[in-house]
């Protein structure tokens, strides 16, 4: 089966940046669609961004302008550029790999972002 291992997650200001990146053990962006999404504490899980086999990308309200989904087929790699961060982005961020075919999701183990002064 597939894993997805998330990193960059750490503590930030208002109004900074960080990157995060999910690694895939193997090549999947042709048969799966890729996506981040998050959780704070006490509420449900949404979806924040996600970009498609063939490329096109979507994002939630809340960050649209603000953060970028894209990806590296050579390296397996999905990354969440995050700008002008606020602390209500502040929850665990975690990949997600949507099949194409008929399947079940693949999730990473999550990296904590917060966002505080």
């Amino acid at each position: 089966q597939v894993q997805l291992v998330e990193s960059g997650g750490g503590l930030v200001q208002p109004g900074g940046s960080l990157r995060l990146s999910c690694v895939a053990s193997r090549s999947i962006f042709s048969i799966y669609h890729m996506a981040w999404y998050r959780q704070a504490p006490g509420k449900q899980r949404e979806l924040v961004a996600i970009i498609t086999s063939g490329g096109s990308t979507n994002y939630a309200d809340s960050v649209k302008g603000r953060f970028t989904i894209s990806r590296d087929n050579a390296k397996n790699t999905v990354n969440l550029q995050m700008n002008s961060l606020k602390p209500e982005d502040t929850a665990v961020y975690y990949c997600n790999a949507k099949p194409l075919a008929p399947g079940r999701d693949i999730w990473g183990q999550g990296t904590q972002v917060t966002v505080s002064s």
